[in-house]
């Protein structure tokens, strides 16, 4: 790891206006209300969360064609990366913001809420995945759990006009889409101070910035530093951290 030093605490932000959010935020329901869970469609298998307050506990993975659960040794990667950036916290990720676009099954999302994480973002357009989540969140009765029903690229978008910014933002877009520095560009104005984006790709960032459009590969290669990466299969997945040296970028 190439970042040592405490990490610096900064201020955080309340959840969202509800009423401002593209697709559908699936809060869970207030004290004296009941949640009706959608119901499970046959088909769907489950992963475990590793460690933390649901450690064990099952996560439902959809019946949806191309969706690709981040294997447990990679999150477990992930949470050792920023195990040893937070030096001293262990696997708490005690009040940080955390966003993870492109939910898929929210394995990633969830694991960090069962390690501590004040605020947990999902934002999953497909029904059936999104239905999952909804799912694993009333089963979860946890109200820093929350989902978005809608696309991820343009619900950055509404994101980057509020003022609450993500510690932790997780990335994992369809390969086929080829979206993963666009999304990436998308993140830039979500971030809180030093704030962290994991990644997962079909190719290493380096390769990644080198067949990107000049403008993109110049204003992502100095917005962030790219502290951690790995390989698993045919993924490469990394840990990258803002650059708060970098001129600021604009809103989008």
């Amino acid at each position: 790891m190439n970042q040592t030093g405490d990490r610096q605490k900064h201020a955080r932000h309340s959840g969202l206006p509800d009423k401002s959010m593209p697709g559908q935020s699936m809060p869970l329901a207030a004290s004296g209300t009941r949640f009706i869970a959608p119901k499970q469609p046959k088909g769907s298998g489950h992963l475990r969360i590793i460690a933390g307050q649901w450690r064990s506990r099952r996560i439902e993975v959809a019946a949806v064609e191309g969706l690709r659960p981040t294997p447990d040794r990679v999150r477990q990667t992930l949470f050792d990366w920023l195990q040893h950036l937070w030096a001293g916290q262990g696997q708490d990720l005690s009040g940080m913001r955390v966003l993870d676009a492109f939910a898929g099954t929210g394995a990633l999302g969830f694991e960090a809420g069962s390690r501590g994480a004040s605020e947990v973002l999902f934002i999953e357009r497909h029904p059936l995945a999104s239905d999952a989540i909804a799912r694993q969140m009333a089963s979860f009765k946890a109200a820093k759990l929350r989902l978005i029903k809608g696309d991820a690229m343009q619900t950055m978008k509404t994101l980057a006009l509020h003022p609450a910014r993500f510690d932790l933002v997780l990335l994992d877009p369809p390969f086929s889409l080829q979206l993963a520095l666009s999304a990436a560009q998308l993140a830039l104005p979500l971030f809180s101070e030093n704030g962290l984006l994991y990644l997962e790709a079909p190719q290493r960032w380096e390769q990644l910035l080198r067949v990107a459009d000049e403008p993109l590969r110049d204003r992502l290669d100095d917005a962030f530093v790219v502290l951690r990466q790995a390989k698993a299969g045919s993924v490469h997945y990394h840990l990258l951290q803002r650059n708060t040296k970098a001129t600021p970028s604009p809103k989008p």
